[in-house]
């Protein structure tokens, strides 16, 4: 049968033009991901464009969302410290709650082969600065506070809530890192010592699952330059 329709050969692109045409829409995907994508939805920000749309802060919370989904799920018992390790930040990272040091004459039972080594922390310097913070949580909601320190500083900490048990993340972020935990879980009451991994913010976030008002006090006392809410 003839066509009268076959276009003419002039008329189609030529291969320069397609490959043209495909390295312009691989660009443009990839600024997309790089600058909309990642911050959306991992809180990875490499350009910084993203937290100038706000898409960062958005990421990072699905990112806390998800954990506590899946730790609600998994219906784990609140612990003291969950050990995460990066080779972005291999640095000592050990958190430790007095209350669960075993008694007088016990050995602790021995702990496997890791980078990170739970081990009671010793004190912080002498010159070091305290503060105490206070914020009170309606249903359902999240609030966080950080602590600015040095990679190395060390801080002492204590919160406690002035009713039902809250859901907790301890995690720091900084340059080039946008999540580092420390442990997460659920408690009324939480003591230890946090050490920096890395140069940047370290601190809490919380959020009250329970059907009234918490009020959350932290105390905190050793090596910071601030300590301050995060919105």
């Amino acid at each position: 049968m003839y066509n009268a329709n076959k276009p003419d050969a002039s008329e189609l692109p030529s291969t320069g033009k397609l490959l043209k045409s495909t390295g312009i829409a691989v660009v443009v995907a990839s600024a997309l991901l790089v600058t909309v994508v990642l911050p959306a939805e991992y809180g990875i920000d490499p350009t910084r464009v993203g937290s100038l749309l706000g898409l960062t802060e958005m990421g990072r919370i699905k990112r806390r969302l998800a954990a506590e989904a899946a730790a609600e799920e998994a219906g784990a018992p609140a612990q003291a410290v969950t050990f995460a390790t990066t080779a972005a930040a291999p640095s000592e990272a050990a958190m430790v709650r007095p209350s669960e040091a075993p008694p007088v004459g016990e050995t602790a039972p021995a702990v496997a082969a890791s980078s990170a080594v739970l081990q009671t922390p010793p004190p912080a310097p002498a010159a070091a600065r305290s503060d105490r913070t206070s914020l009170t949580l309606e249903p359902d909601e999240g609030a966080e506070i950080k602590l600015t320190m040095k990679e190395g500083d060390r801080a002492e900490f204590t919160w406690s809530t002035d009713g039902g048990a809250v859901n907790y993340d301890t995690h720091g972020d900084g340059r080039g890192i946008s999540y580092h935990g420390y442990g997460k879980g659920t408690d009324t009451r939480v003591q230890g010592t946090l050490v920096a991994a890395f140069d940047g913010k370290h601190g809490w976030f919380w959020r009250n699952r329970g059907d009234e008002p918490v009020t959350i006090t932290l105390e905190t006392r050793g090596s910071y330059e601030r300590v301050e809410f995060i919105e």
